[in-house]
């Protein structure tokens, strides 16, 4: 299986999860919960889908315009993303403050990875 469809399995994966941590957040957590806790939780459902959705096209440009610069790119996104959301969630179920720490490491890898794809689109790559 290519990188670009190995991407974009993944991406679909991250979205289907998506969905069903937001629907479980507001399930099943919103009564166990803080509220502030709860909009931890949204913000890492967000950040998961809007994610999921770059890794999705980024799978599908790499289809057409291969380019290891992109797949780079996207890896990047994708490891932020996972340190990003996951944190958070851990954050929420574990309720332990101190993986709120982990949080930014994730968010300095996604705005790498977004840099990082504009540089090399920028470049026509």
């Amino acid at each position: 299986m290519s990188h670009s469809r190995r991407l974009t399995a993944v991406a679909a994966l991250l979205a289907g999860l998506s969905v069903a941590l937001g629907a479980f957040g507001s399930h099943a957590l919103e009564t166990l919960v803080t509220p502030q806790r709860l909009d931890t939780w949204d913000t890492a459902v967000h950040y998961q889908m809007l994610h999921a959705l770059a890794l999705l096209w980024s799978g599908l440009y790499l289809q057409h315009y291969p380019h290891r610069g992109v797949l780079t790119s996207a890896l990047l996104i994708l490891a932020g993303t996972l340190i990003f959301s996951g944190s958070l969630y851990a954050l929420v179920l574990l309720d332990v403050p101190a993986l709120g720490a982990i949080t930014p490491i994730g968010g300095v890898i996604l705005i790498t990875g977004w840099f990082t794809l504009a540089w090399h689109l920028a470049r026509g790559h």
